[in-house]
């Protein structure tokens, strides 16, 4: 690895895809009968997609040694 600050990127990238894990398993349960309310998890999933998006991003940077900036 180049640095800490690749290992720290490629935990964040696993650490995401976990919780995006958990919150598409504990999606597709039937609801509870009787319960009034439930944890949403689709918006968790959205959070944890978005941070992994980020993160490769960052990782590219990393690797690259450049700015990764897009089609601009």
């Amino acid at each position: 690895m180049q640095n800490y600050e690749t290992l720290i990127t490629l935990t964040v990238i696993l650490v995401s895809a976990a919780v995006v894990g958990v919150a598409v398993w504990r999606d597709r349960m039937p609801p509870e009968l009787g319960k009034i309310w439930h944890f949403p998890w689709r918006p968790l999933a959205a959070v944890a997609i978005l941070a992994i998006l980020l993160a490769l991003a960052h990782l590219v940077t990393l690797l690259s040694g450049r700015p990764f900036s897009g089609r601009l």
